[in-house]
């Protein structure tokens, strides 16, 4: 089992989040365990303070360290960047690498724990990056309220490439980014549709040229929309 455990300061946002599609099904399987924890219960003062003005000034608020680390230490039973082999440590953060298929299957095949930790406000003291996480993660190139969303995408992506989580032991193989391309286009019936037409290789029922279709469609629909990754 992988067990997801999520730090954060809005619980009550990952209240349904699980509830639907593959990560039901896995949660219901046995395959993974999710867990959303309030940051403040690892507080020690009476006003549950969770973060404060960054050193030499600026806009917004900072997560503080210490709730963040005790919780970690609470939840992994290790010490500061000394955890089990398979537990990960995550920092979600627009600072961090940007989460790709490979990162996704990295973490489906390694860890059995994996702590995410949401950052808020203007983000998260930097100790937290340079001596607590094992990751420091993005989802792209862009800036979001919180860790939360990102949280819930790192669930999905990572979940989905566990054994068992699909209907086809296959389909995970097939999707994009598998082969680094992205995948070839998809029809279903009718054939015909609004004088739009299914190609025709696609119902002749020979699998070699459907093969052979299919890859020369991911490679145009791969350099027409993510040229980067046909270098």
């Amino acid at each position: 089992m992988l067990r997801f455990d999520i730090i954060t300061i809005f619980p009550e946002f990952f209240d349904r989040a699980f509830d639907y599609g593959i990560i039901r099904r896995a949660r219901a399987a046995g395959l993974v365990e999710t867990n959303a924890y309030d940051l403040r219960r690892w507080t020690s003062d009476k006003h549950r303070t969770v973060d404060d003005r960054p050193f030499g000034g600026g806009d917004g608020m900072v997560l503080k360290p210490e709730p963040i680390f005790a919780a970690v230490a609470d939840l992994t039973g290790g010490s500061p960047g000394k955890y089990a082999a398979q537990t990960r440590v995550i920092l979600l953060s627009p600072q961090g690498r940007v989460l790709t298929h490979q990162l996704a299957e990295d973490l489906s095949q390694n860890a059995s724990q994996i702590v995410l930790i949401c950052g808020r406000y203007e983000g998260v003291d930097e100790r937290v990056a340079e001596a607590l996480v094992t990751d420091e993660i993005s989802i792209g190139d862009y800036v979001l309220s919180g860790g939360e969303p990102a949280a819930i995408v790192i669930i999905d992506a990572v979940s989905r490439l566990l054994p068992g989580a699909l209907g086809s032991d296959t389909s995970a193989a097939h999707e994009s980014f598998s082969d680094g391309l992205l995948d070839h286009p998809q029809y279903t019936r009718p054939p015909e549709f609004g004088g739009l037409r299914v190609p025709e290789v696609l119902l002749g029922g020979n699998h070699a040229e459907i093969a052979r279709w299919r890859r020369e469609a991911a490679l145009k629909k791969t350099s027409r929309n993510r040229p980067d990754l046909v270098k």
